[in-house]
């Protein structure tokens, strides 16, 4: 797709802080911003940056696909937080999405997306990639702050590529917190920024009482892969601000991410208070 010819998208708006950061890059390259937002997840600066917006509940399909049809829209984007968890909750789906969920063979985050992308399909909207606009934001491979990580850290780091890796092939979650080649906590329903403050409780349990020489472990380390053949469409692994946030109250000292895949909202406010907290980032190649 050629950036030039977009002159108007529609953004598809979860939670948290990657719908923004779309709406306004967007907008900023004089792109019309038509939003349907998930009602009580998104945030409301999208009204501001949206030529239209409309809210929609958690298993409605129909209401959005019509809004954007209304908007004359032919591309759009998936962005922003719904907890997979959510499925278990989606008492009130319309006819459309009822008949759509029926017709899964499982529950798993690339299914549901995918099929989604589908439903948009057979009404003409096309879903595109969702570091459209944003490719400023996927990082290179290397050193992408000013903490270098040590040798230990660079061990545990190749050991937690390892398992972040089976993890998003088996769809289950992106993000691995390791300590010295051992495996701490891995993501699923809960999330990345949960997934580490597990971690924390969960190294803080098992050191306790124990005096730890600090020289000799590599710490938790938080790795953050792609799936393999990543999907662009949806679920890109994202880190931002909030990341960092809970590195730190988790005690963990490197994060390493998966370079190309990942996105960085906010780069430099990241990578700024990875910094301030001591915090390594680096980014690695598939």
């Amino acid at each position: 797709m050629k950036k030039a010819a977009v002159n108007k998208i529609g953004l598809i708006a979860g939670g948290g802080e990657y719908p923004v950061v779309f709406a306004r890059e967007a907008a900023a390259k004089g792109c019309a911003v038509h939003t349907v937002a998930l009602e009580g997840a998104a945030d409301s600066r999208l009204e501001a940056l949206s030529a239209s917006i409309k809210y929609f509940k958690l298993g409605q399909l129909s209401a959005p696909i019509k809004a954007l049809r209304d908007a004359g829209v032919e591309k759009a984007v998936m962005t922003g937080l719904v907890r997979h968890g959510s499925i278990f909750s989606v008492l009130s789906a319309d006819l459309r999405a009822a008949a759509f969920l029926a017709r899964l063979p499982d529950f798993r985050a690339e299914s549901i997306l995918g099929a989604i992308v589908k439903e948009f399909a057979k009404d003409g909207i096309e879903i595109i990639s969702s570091a459209t606009f944003l490719e400023h934001l996927l990082p290179k491979p290397g050193l992408l702050g000013r903490v270098r990580p040590g040798k230990l850290q660079e061990k545990s780091i190749e050991f937690g590529q390892r398992i972040a890796r089976q993890l998003a092939a088996a769809d289950v979650g992106l993000t691995a917190v390791v300590c010295d080649r051992m495996i701490v906590a891995l993501e699923a329903l809960e999330g990345t920024d949960q997934c580490i403050l597990r971690s924390g409780e969960l190294y803080r349990a098992a050191v306790a009482g124990q005096k730890v020489d600090q020289s000799k472990t590599s710490g938790l380390v938080v790795v953050k892969a792609a799936r393999p053949r990543q999907d662009f469409r949806f679920d890109l692994p994202v880190i931002g601000v909030r990341t960092i946030e809970s590195m730190a109250r988790a005690g963990a000292k490197t994060l390493a991410i998966e370079a190309g895949s990942t996105l960085m909202l906010s780069r430099q406010e990241l990578l700024s208070k990875a910094d301030s907290e001591g915090i390594s980032v680096t980014a690695f190649t598939a």
